[in-house]
């Protein structure tokens, strides 16, 4: 974690200690006023103490919000992407991460519903599935029923390295596990290519993507936003990753709190163009496992859609939401 992540955690985390601190303190005085057989009404009804109560309310209401609102509520977004590198044909690619399947049903369901109303050629998924072992056949369950007629791709996060190796997460699902490999996709005359580099694999990616063709799109997918600004002017066209959560807790006009990655906040959700590439990095599903707290504010669950298009067929990228 980068030290201006920090401070602002650690200042985030002391103001909330402070607020509700306060109010305990307050609370107590007024209690202790009412042993005495006097009124509590001047301590309890003074202006600091009303601000008090309503800072100490709305943060309530806050935790409220993001343990039983936000995690379950998807935003699906819509990022056009043109390409001189196609003619007549569009591919719509659909990209989820960072499930975190766990004990708990959350968004499983709802997922394979929204995805397939949303009729994708492909579908990719760049990791970190499971939280729990318990949620593997819940996960398994929810990949084999997307439907995606030009094939189904993923890659491992640091949850699959560091505590989920022995585990067959993919069988079964369609799924096809890309650990240092491109395939290549075709709808009618026109291709384009999916690169893979699994999270153990960071330093294998000058070997992956010596021979991409120029003249076709080339899409890369890597958990982690790290290898962006290694990899943007070797031929990646669209690079998909997650990890972030978009912090999982954002504050409205600063964003995410913490976002584990190696760049901070440089590249904490969303759409970025960093040389020749263009950088989506997902906000994700699920949920940091325990102790982590189980909440997500200003940081909506994510399904992404892009739609890679002829740029005959427009003039500017466009993101919207569906």
């Amino acid at each position: 974690m980068l030290l201006r992540e920090k401070v602002s955690l650690i200042a985030f985390m002391l103001a909330l200690l402070i607020l509700y601190g306060a109010e305990v303190l307050l609370l107590l005085d007024a209690i202790v006023t009412i042993v005495r057989h006097r009124s509590p009404r001047r301590i309890l009804l003074c202006k600091p103490a009303i601000v008090l109560h309503v800072l100490a309310a709305a943060g309530l209401l806050c935790i409220g919000y993001g343990r039983f609102v936000e995690p379950t509520w998807i935003e699906v977004n819509v990022i056009t992407v043109p390409t001189a590198k196609l003619q007549n044909t569009t591919f719509r690619l659909v990209q989820i991460s960072d499930l975190h399947c766990d004990r708990e049903i959350r968004n499983e369901e709802a997922i394979v519903r929204i995805i397939n109303e949303l009729k994708p050629d492909m579908v990719v998924a760049t990791g970190d599935y499971l939280n729990d072992a318990t949620a593997l056949p819940r996960l398994k369950a929810t990949l084999s029923r997307l439907e995606a007629p030009l094939g189904a791709f993923a890659v491992t996060g640091n949850f699959e390295v560091n505590s989920w190796s022995d585990l067959d997460l993919f069988s079964e699902t369609g799924f096809h596990l890309l650990t240092q490999e491109t395939v290549s996709v075709t709808k009618g005359s026109e291709s384009i290519t999916i690169s893979g580099l699994g999270f153990d694999h960071a330093d294998a990616w000058q070997e992956l993507l010596a021979n991409l063709p120029d003249d076709r799109f080339n899409v890369l997918l890597y958990h982690k936003s790290d290898l962006v600004e290694d990899v943007s002017g070797s031929g990646v066209d669209l690079y998909l990753c997650g990890h972030t959560h978009g912090g999982q807790v954002a504050l409205p006009f600063y964003g995410a709190l913490t976002t584990l990655s190696k760049f901070g906040k440089k590249y904490e959700s969303g759409r970025y163009q960093v040389g020749d590439t263009t950088l989506y990095v997902n906000r994700g599903l699920g949920l940091e496992p325990r102790p982590a707290p189980q909440v997500r504010f200003c940081a909506r669950p994510e399904i992404a859609v892009f739609k890679i298009v002829p740029a005959s067929q427009m003039a500017a990228p466009e993101q919207h939401r569906e």
